[in-house]
């Protein structure tokens, strides 16, 4: 298993799925973790379900809002007095920027959940990026991990804000790779990981059917996916962990498929 031990590491998003799971990893690694949510109830929660794995604690927090994320900032380095590791992984959909096949996305696309889906997936992982990545240009050292997903590699149905959010993080992530690499140190290295399909909260009713079977959505999933399964969300750990690591110290830029091959299989 990759040694994070004596990293600090702030997750936001760290009260969700996908979220938490990625704290527990770093835990189980041997970092120190802030979970970042937006409701208090939530991050404690995340906290009761993180306190077996490790070293914890949990702000709640509005990444939307500058003010209250540099204030989020400041309590993590009055803590720890450093940041090693962030791990953006606030986001998700919004069902009224999602088009369904009977839907038009001239009539019932909803222009505020399309601004909502984009704001919640792209400038809630850019504004972390640049005040928290402060503290690492600051300290020379440092990796943010963003989180893409498929809807950036392909142009998936229902779901166009959601898709241009990710792909706004793929450049986002790119970009500030060389800016800080070029401008602060090559110790400071920023990627993204782009999950594939993994069964959660937010996309169950599209992917289940009320008696747990596949939906037609999921057969056509499994289809383009090699493995011809879902993911497990403990899937995702590995990766992460080891590109927070020093393992990864020459690697930085990328948009890494933890997919089961689905990116790279055309159907045919």
């Amino acid at each position: 298993m990759t040694d994070l031990t004596g990293k600090i590491a702030v997750v936001t998003g760290g009260t969700g799925v996908l979220g938490s799971n990625v704290a527990m990893g770093l835990l189980q690694a041997g970092a120190k973790v802030m979970v970042i949510g937006s409701r208090d109830e939530t991050v404690a929660a995340a906290l009761e379900k993180l306190s077996p794995y490790g070293e914890v604690k949990g702000l709640a927090c509005n990444m939307l809002d500058p003010k209250a994320s540099v204030t989020a900032r400041d309590k993590v380095m009055a803590e720890w007095g450093r940041i090693d590791i962030l791990v953006n992984a606030a986001g998700g959909n919004v069902p009224g920027a999602t088009v369904m096949d009977d839907q038009s996305i001239f009539d019932d696309m909803k222009l505020e959940d399309l601004h909502r889906v984009i704001d919640l997936n792209l400038w809630a992982t850019i504004y972390p990026c640049l005040i928290f990545g402060k503290v690492m240009a600051e300290q020379k050292s440092g990796s943010i991990i963003n989180v893409s997903s498929m809807a950036a590699y392909d142009s998936l149905t229902r779901v166009m804000g959601y898709s241009i959010a990710k792909e706004g993080v793929n450049a986002l992530t790119k970009w500030l790779a060389q800016e800080m690499a070029i401008k602060y140190s090559e110790k400071i290295r920023v990627n993204a990981i782009a999950p594939g399909f993994f069964i959660g909260n937010q996309n169950r009713k599209a992917l289940l059917n009320d008696d747990g079977t596949y939906t037609e959505r999921s057969h056509k999933v499994i289809n383009k996916t090699p493995m011809r399964r879902f993911g497990d969300i403990t899937e995702l750990n590995g990766m992460v962990n080891f590109l927070c690591s020093d393992e990864a110290s020459f690697i930085t830029g990328t948009i890494i498929p933890i997919d089961g091959g689905f990116s790279a299989f055309s159907g045919v």
